[in-house]
């Protein structure tokens, strides 16, 4: 069927307004986009939760529960195992994720209001031709810029009646805030102009703290006595000051509010703790179970409507999170379970289904994938990188073998201490700059980080690897100044 002179009048009118946008930004080079032809621009549905560990997943071989729905992506499309966020935390991570840039660059380092009127993925797209919509959790302090439509949380937003803000005006609604943003999400889809592609953040506040499940779910872990991890009784020996110090215990730092029950009498110490986790993992699975409900009737309405096959659907979150590894819950640490987002990505007739990569991705590089696979530039300023071609089953020979990350927000929330630090495909080097500690651990050998290598006699050669990679990094990445005041003279 030949385009009619309306699509073809758009398409023209997309492609000036793109121009336009990238001459007044300055982003006028394209960076490493595919040469492969995308023959139909694809819709996009881009999922994300917040704090869902992957090993909370069942496609990630979780111990503790089952989630069918998301693990359809996986089995119709491709997992990933290396995907890691850059700053550990709601904000920055959201900010990352939408410009394609680090914390540093973005200006959202901690919990700060992000510039809207600085250029990003929806707006790239939106310019496109995209109708561009955000639905749920947005968690950035500003109104969104470069949606078509939004209605959105306030905030972290509430689990039971919430209000969302849609287009500036706060509505109350009755009900579930899983159920209802996954009700305006598949609204939103129904109701798009069917003539353009469309580009849907699909956000959910769930599981985020404090933990709240439906009544349908409420009981549905009742009496499961959820398997403790390997961590559970760190006693962080080996580490540096900053892994005591940190305020996310759960057998010290856990809240009434969130256990939400009073604990049986005659109970030890060790006794209480087991049952603090229980209390906390049990309602922390059900707000899971009930997103695996939504994202199967999301799935289910792109199936049974035929826009299945060229709708791109990725499921994500916005960092990892602690199910109590390391005695812990929350997040921020640079250790695997906070560092390690899920990313699962199904594209019909692109990716190979149930196809696994262990290609090291970031957080960063998302924004920079969905434009190559909308067919347009990637900005020479985007720091992240995409990744098509690993979607593609190809592996570019200079593809990243490391990844930098650096956590900001202290003493406020927890009270972790600033970080930075490297990761390649064994090893992991951090240092604790307020406390010029460092910790390296072998990650073949102890995948659970307990034994801090970084004083073992036998590994001058790898630190010396590993900080020779982390300088190059940070000046790669232009955060080189913000470090000179603080290491040692020693290490500059």
């Amino acid at each position: 069927m030949k385009p009619s002179f309306r699509q073809i009048t758009r398409t023209f009118q997309a492609f000036f307004c793109l121009c336009a946008m990238l001459a007044h930004t300055g982003f006028t080079q394209p960076q490493r986009v595919s040469t492969q032809k995308v023959p139909q621009r694809p819709n996009i549905i881009f999922i994300m939760t917040d704090d869902h560990a992957a090993h909370a997943i069942s496609a990630y071989g979780s111990k503790i529960n089952r989630t069918p729905n998301i693990d359809r992506l996986a089995r119709d499309g491709m997992r990933f195992t290396n995907c890691f966020v850059t700053n550990s935390i709601c904000t920055p991570s959201r900010a990352a994720i939408l410009t394609g840039k680090y914390s540093h660059m973005n200006g959202v380092p901690v919990f700060n209001r992000f510039d809207g009127s600085q250029p990003h993925l929806a707006k790239y797209l939106q310019a496109a031709g995209y109708q561009t919509a955000i639905v749920g959790k947005w968690h950035l302090g500003s109104d969104p810029t470069g949606f078509d439509h939004w209605n959105i949380l306030p905030g972290q937003g509430a689990y039971h009646d919430p209000i969302l803000i849609e287009m500036g005006q706060r509505k109350k609604h009755t009900g579930y805030a899983t159920d209802i943003i996954t009700d305006f999400s598949l609204e939103f889809i129904k109701n798009r102009s069917k003539d353009r592609p469309f580009f849907l953040m699909y956000h959910h506040k769930a599981p985020h703290r404090p933990w709240q499940p439906d009544e349908k779910h409420a009981q549905m872990f009742a009496g499961v006595q959820v398997p403790e991890p390997e961590t559970f009784n760190d006693d962080y020996a080996t580490r540096s000051a900053a892994a005591a110090e940190a305020t996310m215990r759960i057998d010290r730092d856990l809240q009434p509010s969130d256990y939400k029950l009073i604990p049986p009498d005659g109970l030890s110490d060790a006794e209480l703790k087991k049952w603090k986790y229980q209390r906390y993992m049990r309602d922390y699975l059900a707000c899971v179970a009930s997103v695996d409900d939504n994202v199967g009737r999301l799935l289910d309405y792109l199936d049974g409507s035929g826009l299945a096959q060229n709708t791109i659907v990725i499921y994500t979150s916005d960092q990892g999170f602690f199910l109590g590894n390391h005695n812990w819950f929350d997040k921020r640490f640079m250790y695997e379970e906070s560092l390690r987002m899920p990313f699962l990505i199904r594209w019909p007739n692109q990716i190979k289904p149930g196809t696994v990569n262990d290609g090291m991705i970031l957080n960063v590089d998302f924004a920079p994938m969905l434009l190559d696979a909308a067919g347009l530039p990637v900005p020479a300023d985007m720091q992240g990188r995409s990744f098509l071609p690993l979607l593609r089953g190809q592996k570019p020979k200079d593809w990243r073998t490391s990844m930098y990350y650096r956590y900001y927000h202290y003493p406020q929330h927890h009270r972790v201490q600033p970080h930075y630090g490297v990761r390649n495909h064994r090893y992991k080097l951090i240092y604790f700059n307020k406390l010029n500690q460092w910790e390296l651990f072998d990650l073949r050998n102890d995948p659970h980080e307990l034994k801090n290598l970084y004083s073992d006699p036998r590994y001058p050669s790898v630190m010396k690897k590993l900080k020779s990679e982390m300088y190059r990094l940070k000046k790669a990445l232009k955060d080189e100044n913000q470090f000179e005041d603080e290491l040692p003279k020693s290490e500059l």
